[in-house]
Order: structure tokens, then C-alpha cells, then sequence
């Protein structure tokens, strides 16, 4: 069975810094592009970032670009979010996810295009 565990949420106070982590097992990691996700309370799951199967590309939301990085490591089956400059409407769980695709594909925004999922890590941003 695939699983998907991230780490590294927390209480953090506006323009603080996290590091997300999110590491796979028993999935070809290679093959899988890789996003980030998020929910806060009462909303719909949204788009972070993703990042393509080599690495080589990233997509961002617009309210999160030049304040988040994303990156992988194949080798660790890893993917990691950087969060800077947090805002106190950045407070969501955060969700991993691994999206099964050919090597050129741009990752997918909607959660629909993803085909595993992990249990999330609560970020909070305190004002």
C-alpha cells in the first residue's frame, strides 16, 4: 500500500519560516509528479505547488509565489515545501499528494488529478 507522511507543521507567528516534508514509501517516486495542497476550516481543498517528475519544473499558486519553494529528492522519495513569510491566512492543514504521469506532463491544480494522499500537518500562523 502507498503511503504518503508529511512532517514539519507548527504554530509559527506571521513572517515566520517551516519546512514541510513529505516522504513516500512503496511507490516508484520517479514517476510521480508531486503537489502540495491545502485546507483551511470551511473551504474547499486548494492548490500550493507542485513539481514535475524530474524536478526541473514548478508551479505555484499566485498567493503563495515568492514566499514558498517546493523541491524533491528522488533519491530520499522526499518532497519538501519551504514556507516564508508566513501570513496568518497561510493557516490550513497541508497535504502532500502523488500524481501517477508521463515524464513531460505538467502537474495538475485540482485535487482530481492526483492518485495518492497523505494525512496532512497543521500549519498555524499566529498574528
Amino acid at each position: 500500500q502507498v503511503y504518503l507522511a508529511e512532517s514539519g507543521g507548527g504554530l509559527v507567528q506571521a513572517g515566520g519560516s517551516l519546512r514541510l516534508s513529505c516522504v513516500a514509501s512503496r511507490l516508484t517516486f520517479s514517476r510521480y509528479a508531486l503537489g502540495w495542497f491545502r485546507q483551511a476550516p470551511g473551504k474547499e481543498r486548494e492548490f500550493v505547488a507542485a513539481i514535475s517528475r524530474s524536478g526541473g519544473s514548478t508551479y505555484y499558486a499566485d498567493s503563495v509565489k515568492g514566499r514558498f519553494t517546493i523541491s524533491r529528492d528522488n533519491d530520499k522519495k522526499t518532497v519538501f515545501l519551504e514556507l516564508n513569510t508566513l501570513k496568518p491566512e497561510d493557516t490550513a492543514v497541508y497535504y502532500c499528494a502523488a500524481d501517477h504521469t508521463i515524464l513531460t506532463a505538467q502537474p495538475g491544480r485540482v485535487p482530481s488529478s492526483y492518485d495518492y494522499w497523505g494525512q496532512g500537518t497543521q500549519v498555524t500562523v499566529s498574528s
